[in-house]
């Protein structure tokens, strides 16, 4: 039977292509059904307040870090949205006086502008590189904050940010949100044409793809316009570079950060349902960490929400 069109985006794959009766079951989830979605492998958290949800978030950096040597480098690789995290992170590597100097920072992801065939400059108001230095790196005691060498932002010219993934730097953790289209980063599904035109791809092809220049799907664009533009989609990019499955699949570990302010109440419930119960499908590409050894989805409780009719 062939696959429904979308209910968004007639011309992508997306979680709205999906079978009805896995919506349906997601959608019935409480809380506490979602917290008995753990399994080898997959583990649910749920914090009770905002304050301690962050500050978790924040600890992930600082469990990476210190394990971090000169003869065995450590990074993560880190998220913008959510940024609340961030000044914690400054904040806790000063109170701790935390030597950076060994460690390592991936970005997740960046804009790209088509037009300059690049990047877009931290200068532009919504770069990501700009972001994750001024809440955070720019505020670490010059003491101890990482050389410039050891932040990896992604470029137009991915070359260098997939070298230094192969350069013997381990991972500890990769972070993220997780997008109203049900990615993290900037893997969101792809368009519905060529040989993708009657099926998606396969979870092994998406899981091939690495650090690259991707077209994102218009969900993707409102939702950022949303959340950091003010509703202005007219100053979102409509491409960006993102960091690949294959990057983090060599992470030792993959940890999502649902506050609520990102994806909504149906969203946080069915990638989660995927995962545990291991059905991948690349329409919901946070749905292909069901093959991850190691995830973890990290709840505000207050968040969570229901997935119920409420006129406004």
């Amino acid at each position: 039977m062939p696959r429904k069109l979308s209910h968004i985006a007639p011309d992508w794959w997306d979680y709205t292509t999906l079978d009805d009766s896995l919506i349906q079951e997601a959608a019935r989830l409480t809380p506490k059904d979602l917290f008995k979605l753990s399994r080898p492998g997959f583990k649910v958290v749920f914090y009770d307040t905002l304050e301690d949800f962050y500050l978790a978030e924040a600890l992930e950096y600082i469990h990476a870090w210190k394990q971090s040597t000169a003869d065995n480098p450590v990074g993560i690789c880190g998220p913008i949205g959510p940024t609340e995290q961030l000044p914690l992170v400054a904040r806790l590597v000063n109170e701790l006086g935390l030597n950076l100097k060994t460690a390592h920072f991936w970005g997740m992801d960046e804009w790209y502008d088509d037009q300059t065939k690049r990047e877009v400059p931290v200068t532009h108001p919504l770069s990501f590189e700009k972001a994750d230095r001024e809440l955070c790196f720019n505020r670490i005691n010059k003491k101890l904050v990482m050389p410039d060498s050891n932040l990896h932002f992604p470029r137009g010219d991915v070359k260098p940010y997939v070298a230094s993934w192969n350069a013997g730097v381990r991972c500890a953790v990769m972070q993220g949100g997780q997008g109203d289209i049900k990615h993290w980063a900037f893997n969101d599904p792809l368009k519905r044409t060529g040989k993708y035109k009657s099926e998606p791809p396969s979870p092994a092809e998406y899981r091939k793809l690495g650090t690259r220049i991707v077209e994102l799907h218009p969900i993707t664009l409102s939702q950022n316009a949303r959340t950091s533009g003010g509703g202005n989609i007219t100053m979102v990019p409509k491409m960006a570079i993102t960091v690949g499955p294959k990057e983090t699949w060599m992470s030792d570990k993959v940890s999502i950060w649902h506050a609520g302010a990102h994806d909504n109440p149906l969203g946080q419930r069915l990638t989660a349902l995927m995962i545990s119960k291991g059905i991948a499908d690349s329409a919901v590409p946070m749905s292909l960490l069901a093959d991850h050894p190691n995830v973890q989805f990290n709840y505000y409780r207050g968040g969570i929400g229901e997935v119920a009719v409420e006129m406004h």
